[in-house]
Formats: C-alpha cells, structure tokens, sequence
C-alpha cells in the first residue's frame, strides 16, 4: 500500500513532537497529513457535576485552549510544503476511538508519535479506533526512535495468522524499496496447518515475486519472552521498522492473558507498523 493520505493522532501534550514526526514522514513520501488533536475531557464524578458552574468553567476554559492549540497545529503545519487539514475532538461522554476510527476510515496510515504511545489511554483509543474500528495499519513511534517511511531494513514477524499477512500486505511497497527484509520467526511450528512444512518459505515467495529482498530467519526464545527476541533481533540486524500483526488471538484473550502485541506496545525501542 502507498501511503497518500496520513492521519496523525495529537494529544493534549507534547503534541509538537508527535506533529514533527508526522511531518517528516509526510514529507518523505508526499502524502497529505490529516492532524487529528484529541483532548479526553475530565470524567465526571457526582450526577449532577456537569451542571455545576465549576465544571461548566473547566469545560469552556478545556474548549478555548483546545482552540488555541489548533491555530498552532495550523500555523506549523504552513510552514511546511505538505497539503494538510487540521480536526479535534473534545471526548467527554465516551472515549475517541470511535471518531478516530471514522476519520481513519479515510487515511492510508494512522501515526502515533511519540507522546501517543507514551500515554496508554490515547494509545488503547487509537488501537480500537485505527486497528479495529476501521481497519487501516496504525504505525507506533517510541520516543527517541528514528521513524521513516523509507527504511532501509526491515523484520517482518511472521507467525502466518491473517493478522500478520494484513500487515506484510500494508508493508509492501516500504519493503520493495527496502534493502533488505528479514522475515522472522519465533520457535515456528514445522506443521502445514501451522507454519508449514518449511516456516517462512510461504510468506518469502510472495514476497520475493514483488521483487523484495527477503531472507527467513528462525529464532529459538531460550525462556526468554517473545517480544524481548524480536526486540534484540531487530537491533541485531540494525532494522529501521519493525512490521507485525497485531492481536493476533482475540484483543479480549490478549488483555487478560497478555500477549506480542501488549508487550510491544509497551516496550518498544523502534518504529512498529501494525495491522489487524
């Protein structure tokens, strides 16, 4: 998929990190940037609080700020040489993963930069919203992790669900100018149901008949937790992106009993590109 339209998801802090961000990436593929500033309204707590002038007065002062920080979002955004528009929302009865998701419908690719992913609250309104509301590739960037959209390497974790092949499907255009893409696996399961007869040799072919340069590596954990391989692996091979399904079993099971996902999601070092 290329990547023509970008939808960026701001929070109420450290917004103009996560905006330079998404200005890069814009910038390198020429994509137009949708800036998307959610500000989660303070929760109610009596019944009738939100009928008292106190909280009328947080609300209207949240709203005038909530303006201002738009005229900036606008005013950087100018100084730019990208096409862009500029939306917000003020969530007060429900979260935003429902207007995420309908805005994201119309992107190629959600951003969370840096502050997003640093605040868990957000972050689970953007996985609901981008990943499984509308269903669009949501790319992750961790503080102090160089993001592109050019990477020159690229793993791609591979444990052959739905999940992960949307997510090599997503990828596709970023791995055929990759220099090279590792196709990684984790103690695979030699089963044709499973992995197959040869683990990654499947997911290869079609990779290299899109010309990628693509290479299979399997990665035994040795007690150690999945995510922390891929992690040590990625900086091994000095990978610029990591590419993964996301939930892989259902979001549900993943949230009691953990999971790839969860933990990525709140241990990552590099860039991740997720899909559902």
């Amino acid at each position: 998929m290329s990547f023509k339209t970008i939808l960026n998801v701001l929070g109420e802090h450290e917004s103009a990190e996560d905006l330079e961000t998404a200005m890069k990436l814009g910038g390198e593929v020429s994509a137009h940037l949708s800036a998307l500033l959610v500000v989660m309204a303070p929760v109610p707590t009596g019944r009738y609080q939100t009928l008292s002038p106190s909280w009328l007065e947080v609300r209207e002062r949240n709203l005038q700020q909530l303006s201002e920080r738009i005229v900036k979002i606008r005013e950087r955004l100018a100084t730019a040489e990208l096409s862009f528009d500029v939306d917000s929302i003020y969530a007060e009865v429900a979260g935003p993963a429902y207007d995420i998701g309908e805005r994201a419908v119309y992107a190629d690719l959600v951003v969370a930069g840096p502050g997003v992913f640093a605040n868990d609250d957000l972050k689970s309104q953007v996985v609901s919203g981008g990943l499984f509301q509308a269903g669009r590739p949501v790319l992750f960037v961790p503080r102090d992790a160089n993001a592109t959209l050019r990477p020159k390497t690229i793993l791609l974790a591979w444990d052959s669900r739905p999940s992960a092949a949307h997510a090599a499907r997503d990828a596709l255009e970023m791995m055929k100018l990759a220099q090279s893409v590792h196709v990684t696996m984790v103690d695979p399961v030699a089963a044709s149901r499973v992995s197959g007869d040869e683990p990654g040799a499947d997911i290869a072919t079609y990779l290299a008949r899109h010309g990628v340069n693509v290479s299979v590596e399997t990665l035994p954990s040795a007690g150690r937790f999945v995510t922390d391989t891929l992690q040590r692996h990625a900086l091994d091979i000095n990978a610029d992106m990591i590419v993964m399904g996301a939930y892989g079993h259902s979001k549900l099971l993943e949230l009691i009993l953990g999971g790839v996902t969860k933990s990525m999601l709140k241990e990552a070092k590099l860039p991740i590109l997720m899909a559902h």
